[in-house]
Parts: structure tokens; sequence; C-alpha cells
């Protein structure tokens, strides 16, 4: 009953949908009820914002599913299981965060010192979950990931990198 393009972008949003949802219900409560539930309505609204806000930056960050191979993250670990090729990278390993829009489509490359980089295309399946990867990189300005990943130059951006360059 409904369309395939409906069905992705709701679950392409749903983070922020159930965010705002509990807002709602939380200011719902907060405002009409009294006494204990009232109480529990204030406490979903912060609760229901950061679910809203990291919804949305998850969704900003979700640039199509359909591209060339399959993302998988396996204990600290991104995989990358490509049509004519692959890798593996572990995340503490990880030198260099870049995002290559000269390629098509575009692709994040994660450089380890002495051994080269992987290339993932943005749109590879289960690249979605490189967000919450990403995000656990000491340092990394998400909000700069996600405006570099907007941002419509084709150029390479260099995302993050380890500011232990005297490792590595």
């Amino acid at each position: 009953m409904i369309r395939k393009e409906a069905v992705e972008q709701m679950l392409r949003w749903r983070d922020s949908l159930v965010g705002a949802g509990l807002v709602a219900l939380g200011l719902w409560w907060a405002l009409r009820a009294f006494g204990l539930l009232a109480w529990l309505g204030w406490a979903l609204v912060p609760l229901g914002a950061v679910l809203m806000w990291q919804g949305v930056r998850r969704a900003l960050f979700h640039m199509g599913s359909h591209g060339p191979g399959v993302v998988k993250l396996d204990e600290g670990a991104v995989v990358w299981m490509g049509p004519f090729g692959g890798g593996q990278v572990a995340l503490a390993d990880l030198t260099r965060l870049e995002l290559d829009k000269t390629r098509m489509p575009a692709a994040w490359r994660l450089v380890v010192a002495g051994q080269g980089a992987l290339e993932i295309p943005v749109t590879a399946a289960g690249a979605d979950a490189l967000f919450d990867a990403f995000a656990t990189l000491p340092g990394i300005n998400t909000t700069k990931m996600l405006a570099e990943l907007r941002n419509r130059h084709k150029n390479v951006a260099v995302v993050w990198q380890s500011q232990l360059r005297w490792l590595h």
C-alpha cells in the first residue's frame, strides 16, 4: 500500500520521528496531567529532543544504499566487501579519514599509516553504520563531517586526522 520510496524515507528519518513523538507525548503529559505523569512528561521532552537531534544527524549522513559493496562493523573494525575487492581497517589504527568527492560515487577513504587506504563508497549497503563508527574517533567534529558530505564541491577533504602523528 505504501510506496517503497516513502518507506525508505520513513526508515531514514525514523529516529527523528520517534524523538518528535516522544517530545509531543512528553509535552502533552506535562501540560495536561498531574502528579507523577506530569513529571514523567517533563522527563520525556529532553530525551525525545536528544533522540530527534541524533536522528537528524544520522539521516543527513545517509547517502543511499544502492552503491557497490557492503559495509560491516566487526568489533572495532570496518569491513568493506566490494564487487572487485575489499578490506578491513581497525578504527584504533586509523590515522586519517578523508571524503573523496572526486569519485563517482563519493567515497570514504580510511587511511592507516604504512598500509595505504581503504575506500568505501558512501552509497554502499550498510554505510549508514559508519556514522556511529566515525563518531568514536577522538576529537572528530561530526558537524564538519556532515557539512563536507553535503558540500557540492568535487574535492578530497580531510574529515579527521589522528593527533598522535608521532606514533604513525
